[in-house]
């Protein structure tokens, strides 16, 4: 493989999985929009105190969003991807 087939495949690749992540993201926000709903109901009005008095809700949405955007899960929508599109060389 040449020089600019590779460079063609790597950009692909990249392009590949920073539309996978965009998507594991959105799925995130979406799952965990209820916990946001209410970090952001109690971060209204405040501007410093925000960090301390927010920290319970702050937890628990940063915890709900992990679940949805960790490494497992990239791998996941990696595979599925490979499933979909069988003649893709994405790894």
């Amino acid at each position: 493989m040449g020089f600019a087939e590779n460079a063609k495949e790597t950009r692909l690749k990249k392009k590949v999985e920073e539309a996978l992540r965009s998507k594991m993201k959105a799925r995130a926000l979406q799952e965990c929009d209820a916990l946001a709903a209410k970090y952001a109901e109690c971060a209204s009005g405040r501007t410093l105190s925000v960090v301390w008095a927010c920290r319970p809700q702050f937890k628990l949405l940063n915890e709900c969003l992990h679940q949805y955007t960790n490494d497992d899960v990239l791998e996941e929508y990696k595979r599925k991807y490979a499933l979909e599109h069988p003649d893709s060389k994405f790894e």
